[in-house]
């Protein structure tokens, strides 16, 4: 078992041979994911650099063999229209830049245990990392890298932060489907009870409250199906399914993301209703479907993010950052109102 160790950012290649046992030549082919090393004996060395908190200073070993810096990409997932529109910034602030770009998929289920067993492997520059909440222990793992880290979509004070005020976004849709004259407001989640939920929620419940109206439970729905964390048109579709099923006189649905409400669509279309006649429907994110079908939707503005987080992170690569301050960006939301919503 390694000694605690004082100063990580101290740890070398020669302490994670010794904590293994095994030569630094093995370490090094296992860093440079050389397949020339059995599966036991790169168990062991990994074993050794996460006891050891070790991570290789990739920045200095690139600049020595004048070789392309490396940037990773931590996302939950590569395959909602959310992720895809950060990831179409990211890609188009690197158009022109001379980097690598290595993606990560941190998994819905275990993404702290996804994104350790990444940085163990210290195979980069630089990381953008994107819908991972920071707790203390994240947020000291991630100081040992020894690079710069820009958050995207959760804040810390240590860190380049890009963030959205969630709750705010929720009481534009909530107040803008008040205005037009619905009185009961279902809302689609998740079951999950994340801070991202959390805060649209309540932005959803002091909507409300401001108007004079009862915040109740029974209008909140949420599908079965955990696919992208319950963000997923099947979600949404056994959400809305639900709603028609157990409540009165509701005209209006408020769903926490675009493609919760384009499902939420399908099952109103499919009980013989339309959309806006009989339900006002808003979703939230403005996907780039959503301005094409007319669904009404809170605007995060994902590419530009995407786009602005990357420019940070490759200042910081490249020495030209204004400051050594952390930027801490607050992502104003905007309602897109369409034809989605109407008048009651």
């Amino acid at each position: 078992m390694a000694q605690e160790n004082s100063d990580q950012s101290k740890t070398t290649i020669y302490d994670v041979a010794e904590e293994a046992g095994v030569a630094i030549s093995t370490v090094s082919r296992v860093l440079n994911n050389s397949r020339d090393v059995s599966d036991a004996t790169r168990d062991t060395v990994l074993e050794a650099i996460r006891e050891l908190k070790f991570r290789p200073n990739r920045t200095a070993k690139n600049l020595a063999q004048r070789s392309t810096p490396t940037i990773a990409v931590a996302v939950p997932t590569f395959t909602t229209p959310f992720h895809n529109e950060l990831l179409k910034g990211v890609r188009s602030c690197l158009d022109d830049a001379e980097v690598d770009l290595l993606l990560c998929d941190l998994d819905w289920e275990a993404p702290k245990a996804t994104l350790h067993n990444f940085l163990a492997r210290g195979a980069m520059d630089g990381l953008l990392l994107a819908g991972l909440p920071i707790d203390e222990e994240i947020g000291q793992e991630l100081k040992t890298l020894g690079a710069p880290i820009v958050l995207i979509g959760a804040q810390w004070d240590e860190m380049d932060s890009f963030y959205w005020e969630e709750k705010a976004g929720a009481r534009l849709a909530t107040e803008h489907l008040l205005e037009q004259g619905h009185e009961r407001i279902g809302v689609i989640t998740t079951p999950h009870k994340n801070r991202l939920r959390n805060a649209r929620i309540l932005g959803y419940k002091e909507a409300l409250e401001e108007a004079g109206r009862p915040f109740e439970k029974d209008l909140i729905a949420y599908g079965k199906t955990k696919k992208h964390d319950g963000f997923s048109e099947e979600a949404g579709y056994e959400a809305m399914q639900a709603l028609l099923q157990r409540t009165e006189g509701v005209s209006a649905v408020f769903a926490s993301s675009d493609v919760q409400a384009i499902g939420a669509w399908q099952a109103i279309r499919e009980a013989g209703k339309d959309v806006p006649d009989d339900f006002s429907l808003v979703g939230y994110d403005d996907i780039k479907v959503s301005r094409f079908i007319g669904l009404s939707s809170v605007a995060q503005n994902m590419h530009d993010v995407g786009e602005d987080a990357t420019a940070v992170l490759l200042d910081r690569l490249q020495g030209t950052a204004a400051s050594d301050e952390p930027v801490q960006r607050v992502v104003r939301p905007e309602l897109k109102a369409r034809k989605s919503s109407q008048p009651r």
